[in-house]
C-alpha cells in the first residue's frame, strides 16, 4: 500500500496503522492512530507506539520549528520541532525498522516516514532531501496527556526515533491542515521563545528533547550531522 497523503484527520485516525511496541521497542502489532492516542478508562496512558521527531537545520545552523495547526486532533496549536509523526505499518518503502538496523545505528524506516511527512506537512518533495541526509541519533520513551483542552481524551505514549538533517534552499509550502506557522531559529531565539513569559505552548516531546539532548547536539552540530559522535542507538531514554 502506498499512502498519498489524502484523507481527513478523523479518517486517518482510524485507518493509519501505527506500530505498537513493548518497552524494549519490540514490534507487537499494528494499531490505529485512534487506539494508540486514546487516553481513557481502558487505556489511561494510550498504547505505546513508535514515532519519529525530525530536527532540520539550515547551513547557518538554524533549526526549523513548526506550530501545529489549531485544527489538529492531538496537541493543537503547540510549537514543536520540524516534523513529528509515526512510521506506519504496510507502506512502501517500509517504515518499520528492524532490531538489526537499529543495532547498527540506522533507521531507514523512520527516515522513510520522515520523508513522507515532510512532503505532507511542509511540501518538501521526496527527492529534495535524500535518505542519506538523515542522521538517526537515539530513541526516547515518554508519555504525556494532551493538557491543552480540559477533559481531552488524547495523549502520546511514544517510543520516539530522533532524526536530524541539514538542508539549504528547500522551498517550503506548509499544509494548513497540519501547520499554522514555521520559523527558523538560532539557539538564542529558541531560548527566548521558550521563556515562560511568552505564553507559547510547546509539545511535551520537544520540551524533553530541547532540555536533555538538543543543547549538546546543537553545540557540536557539524559532528552531530556528519559523524556518529552523538549517536546512541543502543539506549532507550525513558522520561516518564
Amino acid at each position: 500500500m502506498v499512502w498519498d497523503g489524502a484523507g481527513s484527520q478523523e479518517t486517518l485516525m482510524q485507518s493509519d496503522c501505527c506500530a505498537a511496541v513493548d518497552e524494549r521497542d519490540v514490534f507487537l502489532r499494528p494499531a490505529s492512530k485512534f487506539e494508540v492516542h486514546r487516553f481513557d478508562g481502558a487505556t489511561p496512558t494510550g498504547v505505546l507506539h513508535r514515532a519519529f521527531s525530525l530536527f532540520l537545520f539550515d547551513g547557518a545552523g538554524r533549526l526549523l520549528l513548526q506550530q501545529r495547526a489549531a485544527s489538529k486532533i492531538t496537541f493543537p496549536g503547540v510549537w514543536t520541532n520540524t516534523c513529528c509523526s509515526h512510521p506506519l505499518v504496510g507502506l512502501q518503502p517500509p517504515e518499520i525498522d528492524t532490531p538489526e538496523a537499529v543495532a547498527a545505528g540506522r533507521a531507514p524506516g523512520a527516515t522513510a516516514a520522515a520523508i513522507r511527512k515532510l512532503s505532507h506537512e511542509l511540501g518538501v518533495p521526496p527527492g529534495a532531501l535524500p535518505a542519506s541526509a538523515f542522521k538517526f541519533l537515539t530513541r526516547l520513551h515518554y508519555c504525556a496527556a494532551d493538557g491543552g483542552a480540559a477533559g481531552s481524551p488524547w495523549g502520546e505514549h511514544e517510543l520516539d526515533y530522533i532524526l536530524a538533517a541539514r538542508a539549504d534552499g528547500l522551498l517550503l509550502a506548509p499544509n494548513p491542515e497540519e501547520v499554522d506557522a514555521i520559523r527558523w531559529v538560532t539557539q538564542a531565539e529558541l531560548a527566548a521563545m521558550m521563556a515562560p513569559e511568552t505564553g507559547l505552548a510547546w509539545s511535551p516531546w520537544f520540551r524533553i528533547i530541547a532540555r536533555d539532548f538538543l543543547p549538546g547536539w546543537w553545540a557540536d552540530l557539524e559532528a552531530t550531522l556528519t559523524t556518529d559522535a552523538h549517536v546512541d542507538a543502543a539506549t532507550i531514554h525513558r522520561v516518564l
